[in-house]
């Protein structure tokens, strides 16, 4: 297949059937459990905005359509336009928290800017923010931020299994001492969140970190890689999503920096950012929290229920089923309901309270037997969170782009929980001297 065509059949696949994707809310019945979805459908991230709407819904459909919902109770949502926009983010949090029988689940904004300019306002209205593989990282301490979830992996997580696979190429992690590694990174709250972790790595392993920053939105990369050309790194790590990536690897495609030595995080290696590179691109690696993939069991139950005969879910094209943005739509469907379903042992088998879905992030269990019955075994790494552990997981799965797809080249690698714990509760004990905060005591808790 060629990259022209199949960059058609991305493109194709951006526009969903907005009447599907929307539950209104107006006649909410009291066993309903409402989630508000702050994404996107326009501005710069279009394709990632789009395309976890459409996994995210699709999965809730699914348990809608195949079980009734969970235990009997529905799974309504509502879908609120941000472009991506910080300020669009906070006024739809206000729009939506209290909609729904019971007000909102949680929220889910997928944007590191918007996150932290919800943070106090959610934990004052006692909603819990879910931010998988992405937003503040030392929300993963529970005992000072009670309703932040950075569930299954953070950013300096990834960012630990990241300098693992390199020293893994490089033939083990001895073999990092004297190596050149430049962090190229957007100018911006998710793209300077690792700096503390790289510097601490780099002291551990006795490699040289340098941090180049790209201003938002990365479209003139060119001073950034004539500096990376004169420093000569053994390895680039890109730190970049929107249209930043595919600019990134055709400027060192031009100063001579093979694609081979870089390593991109999630956001900068979908199959939306790479086949917009072109060649340039083959060889890439990228890490992933959410693999990509149509061959797990939870995508053939949704292509059975909700695209069978002349259903068509929330996708146009099916191509893009199975895609990293969609897969990741999922895993915020598998975490946000399997969260429901975990309370309602606890509380009841009706409408929850944000409070008490807060209630049911904090105390999931997610093995393997779990995941398989779910049918996401494989796509869905484990996680076992808590009171003091609000990541719960810390993996990720490494691929390499061939020029069409993405290749898997390694399986589940577990971050440096030895490294990341440590910046974690320094960080939120900073966090809770700033905001005369005590931190919560979770063995009084459990």
């Amino acid at each position: 297949m060629s990259i022209g065509y199949r960059m058609k059949r991305v493109m194709a696949g951006i526009a969903l059937g907005a009447a599907a994707a929307t539950a209104t809310m107006a006649n909410a019945a009291p066993n309903e459990q409402f989630f508000p979805l702050i994404g996107w459908r326009t501005g710069p991230l279009t394709p990632l905005g789009v395309n976890i709407a459409a996994g995210w819904i699709d999965y809730m459909d699914l348990l809608n359509k195949r079980d009734g919902g969970i235990n009997g109770v529905k799974l309504t949502w509502e879908e609120c336009e941000t472009a991506y926009k910080v300020d669009r983010g906070v006024e739809c949090y206000e729009r939506l928290k209290k909609n729904g029988p019971t007000g909102a689940s949680s929220f889910n904004p997928i944007s590191t800017g918007v996150i932290y300019a919800l943070l106090d306002r959610a934990t004052a209205d006692r909603i819990p923010i879910v931010t998988i593989g992405s937003g503040r990282t030392d929300a993963s301490d529970g005992r000072v931020f009670p309703y932040i979830f950075p569930l299954g992996t953070n950013y300096i997580s990834t960012n630990t299994v990241k300098i693992k696979f390199i020293g893994m190429r490089e033939g083990g992690m001895d073999k990092l001492n004297g190596k050149k590694i430049v962090n190229l990174h957007m100018d911006s709250a998710g793209g300077k969140e690792t700096i503390p972790m790289l510097d601490a790595q780099a002291k551990k392993y006795g490699f040289e970190v340098t941090h180049i920053s790209v201003p938002m939105p990365g479209s003139d990369q060119q001073a950034a890689w004539l500096t990376i050309r004169r420093i000569k790194p053994d390895w680039v790590i890109l730190r970049e999503w929107g249209v930043a990536p595919a600019v990134a690897l055709k400027t060192a495609e031009k100063v001579g920096f093979p694609a081979n030595r870089i390593v991109g995080v999630p956001f900068a290696g979908t199959e939306d950012d790479l086949i917009p590179a072109g060649e340039v691109a083959k060889g890439f690696y990228v890490v992933h929290p959410m693999p990509t993939g149509d061959d797990f069991p939870v995508i053939q139950e949704i292509k059975k229920h909700l695209y069978s005969g002349d259903k068509r879910g929330n996708l146009q094209d099916l191509s893009r089923m199975g895609l990293v943005y969609y897969n990741m739509g999922l895993t915020y469907g598998v975490i946000n309901t399997e969260a429901v379903r975990i309370a309602q042992q606890k509380f009841g088998r009706r409408s929850l309270t944000g409070e008490e879905v807060r209630w049911g992030l904090e105390n999931l269990d997610l093995g393997e037997k779990r995941l398989k019955e779910l049918g996401v075994w494989g796509l869905v790494q484990p996680i076992k969170s808590s009171c003091f552990d609000h990541e719960g997981g810390g993996a990720a799965k490494v691929f390499q782009w061939d020029g069409s797809k993405l290749v898997p080249v390694t399986d589940w690698i577990a971050g440096d929980k030895s490294l990341t714990r440590p910046i974690v509760e320094a960080s939120a004990a900073r966090y809770a001297a700033e905001k005369g905060l005590t931190p919560r005591d979770c063995a009084k808790e459990n």
